[in-house]
């Protein structure tokens, strides 16, 4: 069956944008971003089976703590892989909800997922050189930061490639974290987090959001 922005949550041929779950967050809060292959699971080099998703163990108190202080958990992902015609979003679809069951049953939940399958080695409408989606660009971070109203400056991102930290960079966020093989940048990041902590007056159950009934939601 062919793949059409009525089957999967696509805003564009290469752009996947997906609100994952019913909370609501309070309106000028810092997100933390995610890159996904080689940050939240093991980096296997174009991932195609669900059956081979692995998580990082030093990823999972990061997203739990933001899924605790209130913070949006946020995934941009690149995925050459469609561009260059190895599978198509189907495959996507079901290795990524693969990786979002496993965090679930280890109490991390994610809230919007954004997908960029532009690439210069594509084939057809997924060929680009240098597309405002593909990070290191920023358009990712700039699309969950319209539909969330997030506070870019004082948002955090992890990820295992320079890609990803210029993303970072240039979409203006504060707190950069590159994720290596040990679990320093995961720590430094969950302090952080930690700090930022939820506003004040505020409680929090994911799925539900209670806010002082003054406080603006999008």
């Amino acid at each position: 069956m062919p793949e059409t922005k009525a089957s999967y949550p696509l805003e564009a041929p290469g752009l996947w944008v997906e609100r994952i779950g019913q909370t609501r967050f309070a309106a000028g809060r810092p997100a933390v971003f995610l890159d996904r292959d080689g940050t939240i699971n093991v980096d296997i080099g174009y991932p195609s089976e669900p059956r081979q998703i692995v998580l990082r163990n030093q990823i999972v108190p990061v997203i739990q703590a933001a899924n605790q202080a209130g913070l949006p958990a946020i995934i941009v992902t690149n995925q050459s892989g469609i561009a260059r015609g190895y599978f198509g979003w189907d495959v996507f679809a079901g290795v990524n909800n693969r990786v979002l069951d496993l965090l679930a049953e280890r109490n991390c939940f994610i809230d919007m997922v954004l997908a960029c399958a532009y690439h210069e080695a594509g084939e057809g409408v997924l060929a680009a050189n240098d597309h405002p989606m593909r990070k290191p660009n920023p358009g990712m971070l700039l699309t969950a930061a319209a539909r969330l109203d997030l506070d870019l400056v004082g948002s955090i991102i992890l990820g295992d490639k320079e890609a990803d930290i210029e993303a970072g960079r240039r979409a203006g966020l504060s707190r950069l974290f590159h994720v290596k093989d040990g679990a320093d940048a995961e720590q430094a990041a969950m302090r952080e987090i930690q700090a930022i902590g939820l506003p004040r007056g505020c409680s929090f159950q994911r799925g539900v959001r209670r806010v002082p009934r003054r406080a603006s939601l999008r």
